[in-house]
C-alpha cells in the first residue's frame, strides 16, 4: 500500500519500537540510511542497520535479525519482489519499503496490511486490482440439482453457466498474464530514496544542511550511474535547489559567517569531468567519457586533437598535468569558462559537458562537488580489498559521505581513480581489438579472463559504468549508423574457481530520454528457453550471474528472444 502521509503512517508508527533497517549497497541507499539514522538518533529510536547486496543476502539478514522486530525498513531493495512471499514473516511484522527500483510488485502495492510503500505517488504505476486479482473462485460442479425431479432443464442450464464461467476465467487469466508481462517488461528508477528521506526530515522540521547534502549526493548517484534521465534529474535538482537557498541564504549574505565549522552548499554549473578538482586536468579529461569518445583519445590522432583543444583555450600543458589545486590560480579560475567557450567548436555537446549540480565547502577547505562524493563512496562500497568484508566497506563509505573521517574520503578518491583508469583501459582494449560485435538485435563483448582489472568489474555499479563507456566509445568509432539504436550486453568473469561470470545489459544511447531497460525480462526468457543455470540475485534485473560454459547457448537464446 502506498503511504500518503509519511510522517504519520511511517515515522510516528515506528518511533516507539525497535526497527530493522535493511540497506542496499549503493550510494543513494547509503545516504538515505544516514538521514534516517540521524532522525532515529534525535528521537532515541532503537534500530539495527544491516547492509544487503542481493536477494539471498536480504533473506539471510531478515532471518538473522528479525527476532522481536515488528517494523522493517527496506532501502533501495524489496520493491520489485513480493516481499511477504519472499521472507515469510509473522503476521505482526510490517514492512516499509523506500526503494527507487521500478516496477513495484503488484502484491506489495495491493497489500494493505503488511507492506507500506514510502514513494511518491507519481512514481508508481501498477495495473488495476481487478486485472491482476480475482476474488471469486471457480465454482465446482455440484450434484444438488441433478436429484431434482425436473433435472433435465436445470442440469443443462447449470452446465452452460459452468462453461461460460470457465471461459471467462480463462480469458481473464490470459489477460492477467499479458498485463503482468507489460507491467514488468521494462525496469527503471523513480525518485531517489535519499530525497524521500530528506523530505521526511523536512516535514519533521529536522532537516539540516548536512542532511540536505546527503540527499544531493543520493540524487547525483542516480544520474552518475545512469539510472534516471536528465529530465528527471533536473526536476529533482530544482527541488533540492529550493532547499539549498533556504538553508544557505544567510551564509551567502554574510561571508564573515564562514567559520572553520561552517558547511556551505552552493548550486552551480559543474563540469562533467571525472574528479578534476582532485586530479590533474589532463588526466581527468582523458578519463571522462564525453571527451574520450568525442576526441577518440585511444588514438594518436585523438591525443593530438586534445593538445590542440588545450592550446586553443590557452591552458599550458605543463599546468594541465599538475594537480588541479597546484595550478596557477589565474589559469585554474579560467578553466570552466574556457571549456564552455570552445567546446562547441570541437563538437562537444553542452548537455554532455555541463552538469547543473551542487558543491560543498566546509570551513576554509577546498570545494568538493557532489559527483566527487559519488565516485569516492561508490569506490569504497565496491572495494576489491580482500582483507575487508562488505560490511566493513559499508561502514567506511558511511564515514566518508558524512565527513567524519576526511582521510577515508581521500582514500575513496584514490580508489575511484583506480576504478576509472581500469574502465578506460578496458574500453581501449575493446576498441583496439575490435571485440565489440553486432549480434543483430544487440551488441556484445566479453572481458577476457586474463584481464588484470576484471576484479573491479565484478561489482555492479562499476560494471554499469564500464558497459556505458564501452557503448559510447563504440558508437563514436563505428561506421554502422544503427549503433546508437542498439543495446549492449557485456560479460565479465566473476569467479575463475567456480567458473561463473556476470552479464549486464544496457539500453541504447538513443533512449537516454527514458532510461528504461528491457534486459531483465529478456534475460529471464532466454534462460528459460536455453535451460541455462542463471542466478537473478541482484536488485538490478539487468545484471545476472551464470556459468561461463553456458554463456554461448544463453547468448544464442537471447538473440532469438530479441529478434
Amino acid at each position: 500500500m502506498l503511504v500518503k502521509d509519511i510522517k504519520h503512517h511511517f515515522y510516528d508508527a515506528v518511533q516507539h519500537q525497535r526497527v530493522l533497517v535493511l540497506v542496499a549497497f549503493d550510494v543513494d541507499a547509503l545516504c538515505a540510511c544516514k538521514i534516517l539514522q540521524y532522525l532515529f538518533h534525535t528521537d532515541q529510536v532503537l534500530y539495527t542497520v544491516v547492509p544487503v547486496n542481493g536477494i539471498e543476502s536480504l533473506e539471510n539478514a531478515f532471518v538473522e535479525n528479525s527476532e522481536g522486530v515488528k517494523y522493517v525498513v527496506l532501502i533501495n531493495c524489496g520493491a520489485t519482489v513480493d516481499i511477504v512471499e519472499l521472507l515469510q514473516p509473522e503476521e505482526h511484522v510490517r514492512f516499509f519499503i523506500c526503494d527507487s527500483h521500478r516496477p513495484v510488485d503488484v502484491h506489495n502495492y495491493y497489500n494493505a496490511v503488511q507492506v507500506k510503500l514510502l514513494m511518491e505517488e507519481d512514481d508508481v504505476v501498477v495495473p488495476s486490482y481487478d486485472e491482476v486479482f480475482r476474488d471469486d473462485d471457480e465454482d465446482s460442479d455440484s450434484g444438488n440439482d441433478s436429484d431434482d425431479s425436473e433435472t433435465g432443464y436445470k442440469k443443462k442450464r447449470f452446465d452452460d453457466e459452468s462453461i461460460i464461467r470457465r471461459q471467462e476465467r480463462r480469458r481473464w487469466n490470459e489477460n492477467r498474464v499479458k498485463v503482468l508481462f507489460d507491467h514488468s517488461k521494462f525496469t527503471s528508477y523513480g525518485t531517489s530514496a535519499s530525497l524521500v528521506m530528506f523530505e521526511l526530515a523536512w516535514k519533521l522540521s529536522k532537516d539540516t544542511n548536512s542532511l540536505l547534502w546527503l540527499a544531493i549526493v543520493g540524487v547525483t548517484d542516480q544520474f552518475v550511474h545512469y539510472r534516471i534521465p536528465r529530465d528527471k534529474y533536473m526536476k529533482d535538482v530544482i527541488t533540492l535547489q529550493s532547499h539549498v537557498s533556504r538553508h544557505n541564504q544567510r551564509l551567502n549574505d554574510d561571508e564573515n559567517l564562514l567559520s572553520i565549522n561552517c558547511l556551505r552548499i552552493s548550486f552551480e554549473e559543474e563540469l562533467n569531468i571525472s574528479l578534476y578538482r582532485h586530479w590533474t586536468l589532463f588526466d581527468s579529461i582523458c578519463h571522462s567519457a564525453p571527451f574520450a569518445c568525442k576526441f577518440r583519445l585511444w588514438s594518436l590522432k585523438g591525443q593530438k586533437r586534445l593538445h590542440e583543444f588545450l592550446a586553443e583555450m590557452g591552458l599550458p600543458l605543463i599546468q594541465c598535468k599538475q594537480q588541479f589545486s597546484a595550478m596557477d590560480s589565474t589559469v585554474r579560475s579560467e578553466v570552466k569558462d574556457k571549456i564552455k567557450e570552445f567546446m562547441t567548436k570541437y563538437g562537444l555537446e553542452p548537455l554532455e559537458v555541463i552538469l547543473p549540480s551542487f558543491s560543498l565547502q566546509y570551513g576554509y577547505k577546498n570545494i568538493t562537488c557532489a559527483t566527487d562524493y559519488v565516485y569516492a563512496c561508490a569506490a569504497i562500497l565496491e572495494s576489491v580489498d580482500p582483507t575487508k568484508s562488505a560490511t566493513d566497506n559499508f561502514l567506511l563509505s558511511s564515514e566518508a559521505v558524512s565527513r567524519t573521517n576526511p582521510e577515508q574520503f581521500d582514500k575513496g578518491l584514490e580508489a575511484a581513480k583506480l576504478q576509472i583508469r581500469s574502465i578506460v583501459s578496458q574500453v581501449q582494449t575493446f576498441i583496439d581489438m575490435h571485440s565489440i560485435i553486432s549480434a543483430g538485435p544487440f551488441l556484445y563483448t566479453f572481458v577476457t579472463e586474463g584481464s588484470t582489472d576484471f576484479c573491479f568489474f565484478t561489482k555492479p555499479q562499476c560494471l554499469i559504468r564500464l558497459a556505458r563507456f564501452t557503448l559510447e566509445g563504440h558508437c563514436s568509432v563505428s561506421r554502422n549508423k544503427r549503433a546508437p539504436s542498439l543495446p549492449l550486453v557485456l560479460a565479465v568473469p566473476q569467479s575463475l574457481d567456480e567458473g561463473t561470470c556476470l552479464v549486464v545489459g544496457i539500453p541504447p544511447l538513443d533512449t537516454d530520454d527514458e532510461r528504461k531497460n528491457f534486459f531483465g525480462k529478456a534475460f529471464e526468457q532466454a534462460a528459460l528457453s536455453s535451460k541455462s543455470t542463471v542466478k537473478f540475485n541482484g536488485f538490478d534485473a539487468n545484471i545476472i550471474e551464470m556459468k561461463t560454459e553456458e554463456r554461448s547457448k544463453f547468448f544464442d537464446a537471447l538473440i532469438s528472444t530479441l529478434q
